[in-house]
C-alpha cells in the first residue's frame, strides 16, 4: 500500500474513511483510483460526478510530503487500514481510519484492551479508582486505552506506566500538536511502552468537534469501556455510547449521590446501558478467557519496603480517604516539618500519594 497515495486520498474534500475504503477496494489501491476515469468512480457508492471530478483533479503531493517528513521527523509512521498490524479489534467498527498517525507500537496483547475514562477533573476518590484498576487490569495482561487528557485519562496512562503495563493513547489533534500540552512528556513516556494513535495528519489542533471522532477510537480500540466519575454531558459518555454502538461492553463506577460528575455512571447504570463495577473481578467475569487466566494466575506478594520509625508511623494512620498534613501531624504527635518529610520519602517510595491542598491518601495496593 503506498502511503503517499493514500495520503493524497484522505486530504481530498468530502472524502470520508468509509468512502476511501469503497474506492481502494474497487480500485485495488489509491494510486489506481487517482488514473480511473470519472465514469468509473461514480459507480462506486457514495461518489457523486462532483466528488469524482475532484479526485481527478486533486494533486496533494505538497500535503503528503509535509505529513511524511513530520512523521519521520519523531519517529512515528503511518499505518494503512490494510496493513496487517493494523489494530484487529479497530477494523470491527463501523467506519475505521483509513490510515493511522502513530507514535509507538501495537502489539499482539493489545488485542486484550480495555478503556479507561472520566472526568477531567475527578474526586480523590475517582483517582483512587482508576490508579487501582488500571494497576489491576495491566497486571492480568491488558493494554489499558484513554485520550491523554487531564484527570481520569491521565491517571489511568500513568498507572499502567508505573505497573510497568502497556498503555495507548489517542488523540484528538495531530502527533505535533498533544493536547493538553503538559502532558508532552507523558505522551512520550506512552510511546515507549504502547502506542500514542490520532487520525489527524500533522497540524491539526484541538478542536472541540475533533473530540467525538477521537472517542469512537477509544472504544473501538478496545473490548470494553470503564466509566470512572463523568458529567452527564462529558465526554466520557460519548465514549460510552460508541461502544455500545461498536457492540462493546461498558462499566460504570458508582460514586457519591451528591456528586455532579456521579451522575454519568448512574444514568448509564439505571438505563442498563453498563454494568455496575466495583472491582476489577465484575470486569473480567464478562470475558470468560480473561476470568480463567485470572483465576490461574499466582497471588501476587508485595512487601513494604525497609522503613523508618516515622514512615511506618505516617503510614498507619492513613486510608484511602484524603488526609489534611495538620491532621497528620496531629494524629502522629509529629510536628508538620518531621511529617512531610517523613510523608515525601513515602510518596518516592510509592506508598503514598499526595493530593492538592497538602492532602495525602495510601497509595493503591498497600
Amino acid at each position: 500500500m503506498e502511503i503517499r497515495d493514500l495520503l493524497r486520498l484522505a486530504c481530498v474534500p468530502r472524502l470520508g474513511p468509509l468512502k476511501i475504503r469503497a474506492l481502494v477496494a474497487r480500485f485495488g489501491d489509491p494510486g489506481s483510483v487517482f488514473q480511473a476515469d470519472p465514469r468509473e468512480l461514480i459507480h462506486v457508492p457514495g461518489i457523486d460526478k462532483k466528488l469524482a471530478s475532484a479526485i481527478v483533479r486533486h494533486d496533494g503531493e505538497q500535503f503528503a510530503d509535509h505529513q511524511l517528513k513530520n512523521i519521520n521527523r519523531i519517529g512515528g509512521h503511518i499505518l494503512p487500514y490494510w496493513h496487517e498490524s493494523y489494530p484487529h479489534l479497530l477494523k470491527k467498527i463501523y467506519d475505521p481510519p483509513p490510515l493511522l498517525f502513530v507514535l509507538g507500537n501495537f502489539a499482539e496483547t493489545d488485542r486484550h484492551s480495555l478503556a479507561i475514562v472520566g472526568t477531567r477533573k475527578p474526586s480523590a476518590y475517582g483517582q483512587r479508582i482508576a490508579e487501582a484498576f488500571t494497576t489491576e487490569l495491566v497486571a492480568l495482561g491488558m493494554t489499558a486505552v484513554s485520550g491523554l487528557a487531564r484527570g481520569i485519562d491521565t491517571m489511568a496512562h500513568e498507572a499502567a506506566l508505573k505497573a510497568g503495563g502497556r498503555t495507548i493513547a489517542v488523540i484528538g489533534s495531530g502527533l505535533d500538536i498533544p493536547y493538553p500540552p503538559e502532558n508532552r512528556r507523558l505522551m512520550h513516556r506512552i510511546a515507549e511502552h504502547g502506542a500514542v494513535v490520532s487520525e489527524f495528519p500533522f497540524g491539526t489542533k484541538p478542536e472541540a468537534s475533533n473530540f467525538p471522532r477521537r472517542n469512537r477510537l477509544i472504544s473501538g480500540l478496545s473490548l470494553g469501556v470503564v466509566v470512572v466519575e463523568s458529567d452527564p454531558d462529558g465526554g466520557a459518555m460519548i465514549t460510552a455510547s460508541t461502544a455500545l454502538d461498536q457492540n462493546r461492553e461498558v462499566f460504570a463506577v458508582p460514586g457519591m449521590i451528591t456528586e455532579k460528575r456521579s451522575i454519568g455512571p448512574h444514568i448509564l447504570i439505571r438505563d442498563g446501558r453498563a454494568k455496575l463495577v466495583t472491582n476489577v473481578d465484575d470486569i473480567i467475569a464478562e470475558f470468560p478467557l480473561l476470568a480463567a487466566s485470572s483465576q490461574n494466575r499466582p497471588e501476587e506478594t508485595r512487601s513494604l519496603p525497609e522503613l523508618t520509625l516515622f514512615e511506618t508511623t505516617v503510614l498507619d494512620i492513613l486510608t484511602e480517604e484524603p488526609m489534611h498534613i495538620d491532621v497528620i501531624a496531629d494524629k502522629t504527635a509529629l510536628s508538620t516539618p518531621d511529617g512531610l518529610v517523613a510523608l515525601l520519602s513515602l510518596e518516592f517510595k510509592g506508598l503514598v500519594r499526595q493530593l492538592p491542598g497538602k492532602y495525602f491518601v495510601k497509595a493503591a495496593g498497600w
